[in-house]
């Protein structure tokens, strides 16, 4: 038998359901920075035409939002986050990841989600550049997480040897937010 492709509770929609907090930033691309910082040896800040010169991923996956809809087949071309840490040098002690986002939101990560095969820092859905209401221009995609983890408007990763919470997990949500544990809410 197959490995079913629905978390518990969820249903498949072929909508792209628009979900943010606070007004939609715009940033014009020539302005926009990503930044790693904290527990690096090499703390970086990268301008658009820089990330854009890091190592291509396209990742086709299932996305999953904590409010019950999930969405299948979708398709992210991006940059591989690994490419990123790599220039950057995560120390030892690093364990776990701040997705800084415009409008100071914040996801908090392990960096073994950051590391998996499927996410991806993308700036393109379904062969189009990303719209901003998407995230747009960069969005951090990690569909083994709940959607919220999948920071949208992204300015940076923060390396950390502690958990903290993010935005949404400090207003209760779940730290992990695992779909497949139901992982939603405190």
């Amino acid at each position: 038998m197959p490995e079913p492709r629905v978390p518990p509770n969820q249903t498949v929609t072929r909508l792209f359901p628009v979900l943010h907090f606070g007004p939609v930033p715009r940033v014009a691309l020539d302005r926009w920075r990503f930044r790693v910082f904290g527990l690096v040896r090499r703390p970086l800040e990268f301008s658009w035409e820089e990330m854009l010169q890091l190592r291509p991923k396209t990742v086709r996956a299932d996305i999953h939002c904590v409010t019950g809809w999930s969405k299948l087949d979708t398709e992210w071309e991006g940059i591989d986050p690994q490419a990123v840490l790599e220039v950057a040098e995560p120390l030892p002690e690093a364990r776990y990841v701040m997705v800084h986002g415009m409008n100071q939101f914040t996801a908090n990560l392990e960096l073994d989600d950051i590391l998996a095969p499927d996410t991806v820092l993308a700036h393109r859905f379904a062969g189009a550049p990303l719209a901003a209401e998407h995230g747009g221009p960069m969005r951090l995609v990690v569909p083994h997480r709940y959607f919220w983890k999948s920071a949208k408007w992204v300015t940076g990763f923060e390396l950390m040897a502690e958990d903290r919470p993010g935005f949404w997990e400090e207003r209760g949500y779940h730290l992990r937010g695992d779909p497949w544990q139901e992982e939603r809410y405190w």
